[in-house]
């Protein structure tokens, strides 16, 4: 049955953590960008975190998140996530229609990789980040 349903390959939307300065003290903030030619509709977000850290297994929640419209060519800032996090694995699970095409995928960060030496500049945000296309 799950062989029947047809998903096609997630182009041209991306997950983007970037870091914030204000008064010398930085914040990061995850992002979703819509690099895609087209709007895209009902996007749902699941991000959660997880992995060992000091020998012991740790998880954060679940948190999801619902857009009705992410206009092509925009981006909306999701959450604040805590330095304390790029130990873990952070993963986060998008879902989107563009018309009445579902798309999907999955958006994983490596423990250490959401790091200052990965940083790069994103178009369409304008900023120095860490990205998955």
């Amino acid at each position: 049955m799950k062989k029947d349903i047809d998903l096609p390959e997630v182009k041209d939307v991306g997950i983007a953590i970037i870091p914030e300065s204000e008064n010398g003290i930085t914040h990061w903030f995850v992002y979703i960008i819509n690099f895609r030619s087209d709007d895209i509709s009902h996007v749902i977000i699941a991000s959660s975190g997880y992995g060992v850290i000091d020998g012991r297994k740790k998880e954060t929640t679940v948190l999801r998140y619902h857009l009705d419209h992410l206009e092509a060519g925009s981006y909306r800032k999701l959450e604040y996530i805590l330095e304390d996090a790029f130990q873990l694995t952070n993963q986060f699970w998008v879902s989107f229609y563009e018309g009445s095409t579902l798309f999907d995928k999955k958006f994983i960060f490596v423990p250490e990789s959401i790091h200052e030496l990965n940083l790069v500049m994103i178009p369409v945000v304008e900023q120095r980040g860490v990205i998955i296309r």
